[in-house]
């Protein structure tokens, strides 16, 4: 499985600065896993399109941020990665949205819908939040000491 983080913005080309190296920390611990990356999409039409182009047998697995969402445990998101990976997906998009929210369309495309929260958090910093806890939840997985039961 292959896991792509993105983000949904068409002011940024992609993350920057701190946040952008923490990201990097992040999606470079995951490789060790699974082949993991990050693309930012200039809108949800463009993330939209590209999740229904991925040519491979099985159809993308999406999780799309949103406070509307399901909060879940780090445990939680090692099982809904754990089931994807047992079901043969070839590859989960894992979307930080856009800033003005998701479209009914692609709520109602979404595989599971998450929340960090209530709270809104800028792109930056929903994208290292996410990038960690896949790296969490893929150790999670791995029985490697990085989560210890916090």
């Amino acid at each position: 499985m292959k896991i792509l983080l993105s983000t949904v913005s068409a002011r940024r080309a992609g993350l920057t600065g701190p946040a952008g190296q923490l990201l990097e920390l992040y999606l470079a611990r995951s490789a060790r896993f699974v082949p993991s990356s990050y693309r930012n999409f200039a809108s949800e039409k463009e993330l939209l399109g590209y999740a229904e182009g991925v040519a491979s047998r099985t159809r993308p697995v999406l999780l799309l941020t949103d406070s509307t969402g399901r909060q879940l445990t780090s445990r939680e998101i090692a099982d809904v990665l754990g089931s994807a990976q047992d079901h043969g997906v070839q590859q989960l998009l894992f979307a930080i949205g856009p800033a003005d929210g998701w479209s009914p369309a692609a709520l109602s495309r979404a595989d599971k819908v998450v929340a960090f929260g209530r709270i809104t958090l800028p792109h930056e910093l929903a994208a290292v939040v996410a990038a960690e806890q896949l790296y969490r939840a893929l150790t999670i997985r791995a029985g490697h000491p990085y989560h210890s039961g916090h």
